[in-house]
């Protein structure tokens, strides 16, 4: 099998480069993957100065840096030579076979787009990622940040997009595919949502009907979509309730001697606990639709997260997750019988 080829971003993240660089260190010789660092070499190397020699990892100098608040699109065009840009012309020419980063995601959504072009056939790329449900199952949200208006078509494709990817990822056959409202019922929910359902409950996939937020941590479907905008709420709120969770539990534990013996007890349990709710244990998202393997981390990204990262990038090169979207593209109809006068419109037309 063909030794997948991944740029890392050595430059995106508020950590950086130090903690991309040794996620980088931590995945050279274990991920089986030849590592390209994008990014200021001089600061590479310095973060590099003192380790040992490492193989299939080389650097690829880029003077410019995307910060993370500047503005997605007029950045792109401004800086050619950031670590963002450069990368993701390497996955165009064929020189790497995925792209990570930790960076600002508006812009490497933007270059994305600009550089890579979406898979033929799809209306829009979504932001997909892992949300962990009860008992150890895994739940994928999109879109959870690329599009904060979409139409009808758009979840449709979405919905399609996240079941190929369940399957080539994680082997579920027949993934459950959900669609996020504000009831059970197919009757609620705004006019998207409502005119989704018909849709979905038309298609061919295993549509489980509607669900609702609290449901999400219940891992009663394999699949979930929604908008981006709810999709990136609905995120955030998660990552902050975690947090919040796991603060008090330390105040909580720290507050009498007894409390101090039973954390002990219980930590091992309580450590299993917060890996799986951590963000760093599934690397990111995927921006599924654009032709090529994009990973976008957690702008907190620490090295653990980066080698995550770098390891779903790998995964869905060999399980050929862009294959399985092109096929979405030519399978999936542009316009979609019966959604309603105008609903689903025609792909591409933006």
């Amino acid at each position: 099998m063909k030794v997948p080829r991944i740029v890392l971003d050595a430059m995106g993240g508020d950590n950086a480069p130090g903690e991309p660089v040794a996620g980088a260190l931590m995945a050279a010789g274990v991920l089986g993957v030849e590592l390209i660092l994008v990014g200021r070499q001089d600061a590479i190397e310095s973060e590099l100065r003192g380790t040992a020699t490492i193989r299939d990892v080389r650097i690829v100098d880029t003077p410019d840096v995307i910060g993370m608040d500047e503005h997605a699109t007029d950045a792109v065009r401004a800086k050619r030579k950031s670590s963002i840009v450069v990368g993701l012309e390497m996955l165009k020419r064929g020189e790497a076979d995925a792209f990570v980063t930790a960076g600002n995601t508006g812009a490497t959504m933007a270059a994305a787009l600009l550089t890579l072009g979406r898979v033929k056939g799809i209306g829009r790329p979504a932001l997909a990622t892992i949300f962990p449900a009860a008992e150890g199952r895994l739940t994928m949200l999109l879109d959870v940040g690329a599009n904060a208006d979409c139409r009808p078509i758009h979840l449709y494709q979405f919905a399609h997009m996240g079941a190929a990817y369940m399957e080539r990822m994680f082997g579920v056959n027949r993934p459950r595919v959900a669609l996020l409202s504000i009831g059970e019922e197919e009757t609620k929910g705004n006019q998207l949502t409502l005119e989704v359902h018909q849709m979905l409950r038309g298609s061919r996939l295993n549509f489980v009907g509607n669900v609702e937020g609290k449901d999400l941590p219940r891992g009663l479907a394999d699949v979930v979509v929604m908008d981006g905008f709810t999709g990136n709420v609905v995120l955030k709120t998660a990552e902050g309730i975690a947090e919040l969770l796991f603060g008090e539990l330390r105040k909580a534990v720290e507050l009498t001697p007894w409390n101090k013996a039973a954390g002990l007890i219980l930590m091992s349990e309580l450590r299993k606990v917060k890996r799986q709710l951590d963000y760093a244990e599934y690397g990111g998202a995927q921006l599924v639709g654009v032709d090529g393997i994009v990973v976008i981390g957690h702008g907190r990204s620490n090295a653990r997260a980066i080698f995550n990262a770098l390891k779903a990038a790998r995964d869905a090169v060999q399980n050929g997750v862009l294959e399985k979207v092109r096929a979405v593209g030519k399978e999936v109809p542009a316009r979609e019988k019966g959604a309603g006068e105008g609903a689903a419109g025609d792909i591409g037309e933006e």
